[in-house]
């Protein structure tokens, strides 16, 4: 197997997580060239240098795990909360309040606004469970992908706070892993920095110096922008020359195994109606697959392919996903993007990209019905047939916010009204077949 450098398939994946996050692609990129500068300037060993490097990529990797939770306290988009809550310096009661205020229902009526209001806890506590959601489940992926526990740490510590005001545990000063500390200082900086240039991120740095942020690592952060071509390097973030050479990481079948599974999790947190739906969707889609004789390689790609068919949906607002009643025309056209989402994420890494049209076409439908783009039966092979039905079938036996599970018989009937002009008869047959075949204890035959 070729070598494939881990920075680049999460260096391309962590702009889904930048999606998560409110803010523009490449952020995560941004924030890593910030971070790695200022451990240059404080003389970084190779080692530290190498946990920090994979921290800045994925600090955000928990992002998805408060989205709903979030959307549904201030019932309003987690995005546009996320991104303003980005600029705002949390640990000030006031500025908290002031951030609950303008985005609590947001384009809501006084009255609707003033009741979210009233209902939600106090600030201090409500943000810390929205942080303490991001940063456990930061450090889980973390682990999961096998970096280092100084890593997993550093993640879950990307919010805590010089002056012990942050989150989740309030620690202090030097209590604060070192990488954890550059993370705060350059996720913040590369905000501020986009929003209004080199003077706004100079002066958040000054003015957080000794309250959110490590004092030195200021001045060295202070020291370090001095260079234009430090601004200019953000451009057009290149990470491919900041990871120690020494120690570079690559990305083995296990691993990339792994990240599939990882970023799986990442999505399905996206919203509680869609917990282990990638999960679940890849072991049908393998399973039918089984039964129609594809051979192993044909079977792990189509398994990584279910793992990740619904990357794009983090690009859909939790406002939309959660929604218990029927939506909009404008909702239902959010959601009828999210494939197209999948493609151009997946592209973006090429150990993913031989399989983001299988991943991103698990809406089409034989006859041009389907969305994205309205294929038809000659552009979509048996593996994409497989993957649709498997999505299909286990949307259908899943609850969700506007109705409770199907039973298989239930979910495979409706399945038949749309063979064979939508949907395979073959793959239908293959994944009959499997369901027979689990066991009986199996949550997918339940």
């Amino acid at each position: 197997m070729e070598q494939i450098a881990l920075s680049q398939v999460i260096g391309s994946l962590s702009y889904a997580l930048d999606i998560v996050e409110g803010q523009p692609p490449g952020h995560a990129l941004r924030s890593c060239l910030i971070g790695m500068r200022i451990a240059e300037e404080i003389e970084l060993s190779e080692t530290d240098r190498s946990d920090l490097f994979y921290a800045l990529l994925l600090k955000d990797a928990g992002c998805s795990a408060n989205s709903s939770r979030m959307a549904s306290v201030l019932a309003a988009d987690d995005f546009a909360a996320k991104a303003s809550s980005k600029l705002t310096d949390w640990s000030n009661p006031r500025a908290s309040l002031l951030w609950a205020v303008r985005n609590a229902a947001q384009g809501s009526g006084l009255r609707r606004r003033l009741g979210v209001l009233g209902a939600m806890r106090g600030e201090g506590e409500l943000t810390r469970e929205f942080m303490e959601a991001r940063c456990d489940r930061g450090a889980e992926i973390a682990r999961m992908l096998f970096l280092s526990e100084q890593t997993a740490r550093a993640i879950r510590s990307l919010d805590e706070h010089w002056d012990g005001q942050g989150m989740p545990d309030g620690l202090r000063g030097e209590q604060i892993p070192l990488a954890a500390r550059i993370l705060c200082l350059s996720q913040t900086v590369e905000v501020f920095h986009r929003e209004g240039g080199v003077r706004a991120a100079r002066a958040v740095a000054r003015r957080r110096r000794s309250r959110w942020f490590d004092p030195h690592l200021v001045d060295a952060f202070l020291r370090s922008s001095r260079d234009s071509d430090f601004w200019a390097a953000l451009d057009t973030p290149d990470i491919s020359d900041w990871e120690p050479a020494g120690l570079a990481l690559t990305a083995d079948e296990q691993r990339l195994e792994r990240i599939a599974e990882a970023f799986a999790r990442v999505i399905d947190a996206k919203s509680p109606f869609t917990a282990r739906h990638s999960e679940r969707v890849a072991e049908l889609a393998v399973g039918t697959a089984a039964q129609l004789g594809f051979d192993a390689d044909a079977q792990r790609t189509l398994r990584r392919a279910g793992l990740l068919h619904d990357i794009g949906k983090l690009a859909v607002s939790n406002r939309i996903l959660d929604k218990p009643g029927k939506l909009t025309a404008a909702e239902f056209e959010a959601v009828k993007a999210h494939p197209t989402h999948t493609l151009r994420i997946l592209e973006r890494a090429p150990c993913f990209a031989p399989f983001a049209e299988l991943a991103a076409n698990h809406h089409e439908k034989l006859d041009g019905s389907g969305y994205p783009r309205g294929l038809g039966a000659e552009q979509l092979d048996l593996p994409m047939r497989v993957l649709a039905v498997s999505d299909i079938y286990e949307a259908l036996t899943a609850r969700r916010p506007y109705r409770d599970p199907l039973t298989p018989a239930e979910a495979l009937a409706i399945i038949d009204r749309d063979i064979p002009h939508r949907l395979d008869s073959q793959a239908r047959a293959g994944l009959a077949e499997h369901l027979s075949a689990a066991p009986a204890t199996s949550d997918l035959a339940a």
